[in-house]
């Protein structure tokens, strides 16, 4: 990670190096917090937001299913992120809030401790990898299940869901994949680590539908629409592992991911990334860098780096 000069903590910038927490946080010991990955990409206009406010409702969401009250609404919070890409003046960023169960008690029950409000900002690039997105990447279907939604429910990206995505794609990574496939305790295909999937059988797009204990992702149902307006239909049904074997083509999707190529699972070719793959990238690509006006609804505008004061 490329560290940055601020941090936005509880509606204070500060320094980098003095964002810190209480070792007794609720949060550090319970995994009691949750977050969201944003992205900001430099436009002919000046750097926006991809599907800011969409994200910062499911931030609240989330936070409602773990019965977390986060102290700052949705335009204070989105406030948060233009001030710290501001004091930045990057022209691409990755965006991290986070809410979590701050210092008080240390019981597992949480309700007498304050929620803390972090958010983050540095430049990311390529999230799995160079050469992802052009040469697609190798993925590995997981020993590790996916965890069920009687379990932990999982339209929320909570902090602890993520135990189960760092044991499956520590996993690949040690065989040396590239990343995770995991299923659910039924067989069925769920998600990567951090990434929607969807294959390409025979022209029509296919996904696991929300059932599938996976997270409804922004950029997956970014990915549906482009992909229902550029007129391919797209099914969202329960996939196994013999559809990722048999796809003509693959990719994951994910804010940071963006639209990655899978070109082998488990060993068994799928080959180069598809015409349709490519298609739906180029199309994405181009929407979040503000050269498609029919999807621009989706880019929301940061303030220029020169009008923060005593720029």
């Amino acid at each position: 990670m490329q560290e940055t000069e601020k941090i936005w903590m509880n509606g204070e910038l500060v320094d980098w190096a003095d964002a810190k927490i209480h070792v007794g946080s609720h949060g550090l010991h319970y995994g009691s917090g949750v977050f969201e990955g944003i992205r900001a990409y430099e436009t002919d206009d000046g750097p926006a937001v991809f599907r800011l406010t969409d994200h910062l409702k499911r931030l609240h969401n989330s936070a409602k299913l773990l019965q977390m009250e986060i102290p700052y609404s949705v335009d204070e919070i989105r406030a948060g992120c233009y001030d710290v890409m501001a004091a930045h003046a990057l022209p691409e960023c990755y965006l991290r809030p986070i809410a979590f169960y701050g210092y008080g008690e240390l019981g597992v029950r949480p309700w007498n401790n304050p929620v803390d409000l972090v958010i983050m900002s540095w430049p990311w690039g390529t999230y799995l990898g160079e050469g992802a997105l052009e040469q697609g990447v190798r993925a590995k279907i997981s020993t590790w299940q996916r965890i069920g939604p009687n379990v932990i429910p999982h339209v929320a990206k909570a902090t602890g869901v993520y135990l189960n995505s760092m044991l499956a794609v520590m996993e690949a990574a040690q065989s040396g994949y590239d990343e995770a496939i995991l299923l659910t305790d039924e067989g069925f295909v769920a998600d990567g680590s951090g990434e929607n999937i969807f294959v390409v059988q025979n022209g029509r797009i296919r996904t696991p539908d929300l059932s599938s204990s996976i997270l409804p992702g922004i950029t997956r149902d970014t990915v549906i629409q482009i992909a229902q307006d550029l007129g391919y239909p797209v099914d969202e049904t329960n996939l196994i592992r013999a559809d990722l074997y048999l796809a003509d083509e693959m990719f994951m999707c994910g804010t940071a991911a963006e639209v990655t190529p899978v070109r082998e699972v488990d060993d068994r070719m799928i080959g180069e990334p598809g015409p349709i793959t490519r298609e739906i990238q180029k199309a994405y690509m181009d929407t979040v860098r503000g050269r498609r006006e029919q999807w621009s609804h989706w880019l929301e505008r940061a303030p220029k780096p020169s009008a923060v004061p005593g720029s």
